[in-house]
């Protein structure tokens, strides 16, 4: 599958794509204007054989009008000539005979000029009923020559339009700017999420920033993005928890007072409310004044046991986590009597909880720098013991992000925490909060609608994206935030690919482990290509786009269809200048692959289509009031119309291509030229308006300057005295 637009595979830095949006600029012109039948063969054999039939009829007419005078007149010649036999003969004075014969040769005379004016009538008759026909015939020639260069013109005019809707982009990004801080996803299956998250992972390594993963959804929804990282270029590490525990150093710098804090809201895990945190992080806080800087949580999980009195303290001194002095400094913390009941039981508690994280940086290595790094939990370790490894990543990653100062770039750092209602709603909060803070980008994703995640959802400068809500109560809240009014169009294509693949799946592989060598092959950087050879989407994209036709269907954002959405589907609503902006978008990173999409948003092409065709002058003088795009006249995306009648379209009447009019195949064939050669279309940087059609729209028949239809001459009068 050809790619006309090579360079569209480079991702804006300021912008974070959340899929694509099917929207068609210019509407199907349907099929071609029919061309005139030919009758005027016909009508003129019928013509010449009603004239004929007419003659006859007429010299018939005449014949019987003239037939007794012709009798009459023979009557009267040969009376004449009996009379001129007779003064031959003598036998009647010659006196007579002139008189006989001049009285009978006159009657004869009459009679033959009636006959011959009958015949002249006849004739006049038959030169003005040939003349009619000659007239009628010459003008309905003309008006066939009229027909003719008007289904021209109505063809060519087709030509174009049908030209221009088939060179058309298809599939337009759905972004949203910088300037949001956080996205936050709700519902949607592993396979949808990977495909959302290889999506934003890819454009924004792609675009030169940095990307963080959290995955806490035991799913290894990351493993196509991680691939597609390695063909870019770059050495994503990962780490698979709690495997690869020993060499991780996240929280290693921190301070005291910070590591305290941040072990206190892990042993918060085990909590079912949200209870003060602040008498565990006192103890902490104390333990860990006594350790000194750069404790281990080995160290301080010995010395929660000496102050618990739970084992031998000195078999951790034998291992060398406790000094003498540390261990008598840490049985003088508090003191005797009441509270010994409580520091114990807390002490107890906190030590239960920490001794999980025992193996944190134990065995930590210098790694290289990498732009992807992802952390994971293995799903065969128990489900509280990820929990409690998933809030101490998040809680390390925010004290980290608060003592970072704030990056110059909006999202150049992206963290992205995929499961994130498995972690307590005030873990997220401060994680929201040191995000905003740094300008980091922060994209949130929740398998359901909790009450903790209702509370947050599109808290703030958010935009949220909701995909396949399973759950109907779920699905009742996500219709009622994005409003049941709103009619999206959703393209077959994004149905076909969600029931024909079925995202990743499998498990990662760590990258930070002893003996791991990467053999994998690199590419050269190109995203469309690296999409296609890493990712499942993009190696199944050329077989399930394969005879999938051109159309859509469209629904309301009710409950039941939320509830049946495509895997990859997202809707994604966000706040505008213009107001609250709702788009369906398909999450799949493989539409980017497809030879008609572009990394413009349909909005902005939009604008530059009507830009380009205002400044465009008329051919008569003025600006053109050609056919706009499909909804010039609004300022928000227009619900489009559905397009499920592609199959009407496909067993329509093809036409037949008028003399002097390019034939369908021909202009499709030059739609396809001009498409090849439109190397410029979408770059980035580039005038939208020159990569879009520049041919001039036909008329609008109702258009401002048209007269009304009903003014104009009266038509003649009907006289039914007119002679024939």
């Amino acid at each position: 599958m050809g790619d006309p637009h090579p360079e569209h595979a480079q991702p804006q830095a300021d912008r974070i794509y959340l899929g694509w949006q099917y929207a068609l600029l210019y509407p199907d012109p349907g099929p071609p204007p029919k061309r005139p039948a030919r009758d005027d063969v016909v009508a003129d054999e019928d013509a010449a054989g009603q004239d004929d039939e007419w003659l006859r009829r007429a010299r018939l007419q005449e014949d019987l009008l003239n037939r007794p005078v012709r009798i009459f007149r023979t009557f009267m010649t040969v009376v004449a000539a009996v009379i001129l036999v007779l003064g031959v003969l003598g036998l009647l004075a010659w006196p007579l005979v002139l008189l006989g014969l001049v009285a009978a040769g006159g009657v004869a005379g009459i009679c033959a000029y009636a006959i011959r004016q009958g015949n002249r009538t006849v004739d006049a008759r038959v030169s003005q009923r040939r003349e009619s026909a000659r007239r009628e015939q010459e003008r309905r020639r003309r008006e066939i020559v009229s027909a003719q260069e008007e289904h021209a013109a109505k063809y060519r005019d087709w030509a174009e339009r049908k030209n221009r809707f088939d060179r058309q982009l298809t599939w337009y990004a759905v972004a949203v700017p910088d300037e949001i801080d956080r996205v936050d996803v709700a519902g949607g299956t592993l396979p949808g999420w990977s495909a959302l998250i290889t999506l934003i992972g890819a454009t924004r390594l792609y675009s030169g920033g940095h990307l963080t993963v959290l995955d806490l959804s035991e799913g290894a929804i990351a493993k196509d993005l991680i691939e597609l990282a390695r063909r870019g270029g770059d050495d994503p590490l990962v780490w698979v928890l709690p495997v690869d525990l020993p060499r991780l150093d996240l929280g290693a710098t921190l301070k005291p007072e910070a590591f305290a804090d941040v072990l206190a809201h892990v042993v918060s895990v085990s909590e079912e409310t949200s209870r003060d945190i602040g008498f565990d992080n006192a103890i902490l806080e104390r333990v860990l004044e006594v350790l000194g800087e750069n404790a281990t949580i080995s160290q301080v999980t010995a010395a929660l046991r000496a102050l618990a009195q739970v084992g031998d303290p000195r078999d951790d001194m034998r291992f060398g986590l406790l000094t003498a002095g540390q261990l008598e400094r840490i049985g003088m913390l508090f003191g005797r009597g009441v509270a010994d009941r409580v520091v114990i039981e807390r002490a107890w508690a906190l030590e239960s909880q920490l001794r999980k994280l025992e193996a944190l940086g134990t065995e930590a290595v210098r790694l290289p720098p990498a732009r992807l790094r992802v952390v994971s939990m293995d799903r065969q370790a128990g489900v509280f013991g990820n929990r409690v490894l998933g809030t101490y990543v998040a809680t390390a990653l925010t004290h980290i992000l608060r003592q970072s100062p704030a990056s110059e770039r909006p999202w150049y750092h992206t963290i992205i925490v995929a499961g994130a209602d498995k972690l307590r709603g005030d873990v997220l909060d401060r994680l929201m909060d040191a995000c905003e803070t740094s300008r980091t980008g922060l994209v949130l994703t929740y398998r359901s609608l909790t009450p903790t995640v209702r509370e947050r959802l599109g808290r703030g400068h958010a935009a949220v994206a909701f995909m396949r809500l399973g759950n109907a109560e779920d699905a009742r809240v996500a219709s009622e935030h994005v409003g049941t009014e709103h009619r999206l169009q959703l393209a077959q294509l994004t149905e076909t690919f969600s029931s024909a693949v079925h995202g990743a799946g499998g498990f990662y592989t760590s990258t930070v482990g002893a003996g791991h060598t990467n053999q994998e092959e690199k590419g050269e950087g190109d995203l469309r290509e690296d999409i296609t050879e890493s990712t499942e989407w993009g190696r199944h994209a050329n077989t399930v786009a394969e005879g999938v036709l051109q159309r859509s269907r469209e629904f309301l954002v009710e409950p039941h269809q939320l509830q049946q959405l495509p895997t990859t589907s997202v809707i994604v609503t966000h706040a505008t200048a213009e107001g609250r902006q709702v788009r369906l978008a398909d999450a799949n990173p493989a539409i980017l692959t497809l030879p008609k999409t572009t990394l413009h948003e349909f909005g902005e092409v939009r604008r530059a289509a009507l830009a380009a065709e205002e400044s465009k002058p008329h051919r008569y003088g003025g600006r053109s009031h050609g056919t706009r795009p499909q909804g010039a006249g609004k300022s928000e995306p227009p619900e489009r119309e559905a397009s499920d009648n592609q199959d009407d379209r496909d067993n329509r009447d093809e036409g037949t291509a008028p003399p002097g009019a390019p034939p369908a195949d021909a202009a499709r064939s030059e739609a396809g030229r001009s498409e090849a050669g439109r190397s410029d279309a979408v770059r980035p940087g580039a005038a939208l308006a020159d990569s879009l059609p520049t041919e001039p729209l036909p008329a609008d028949p109702l258009s401002a300057d048209a007269p009304p239809p009903n003014l104009g001459p009266p038509p003649p009068r009907l006289d039914w005295r007119r002679r024939q």
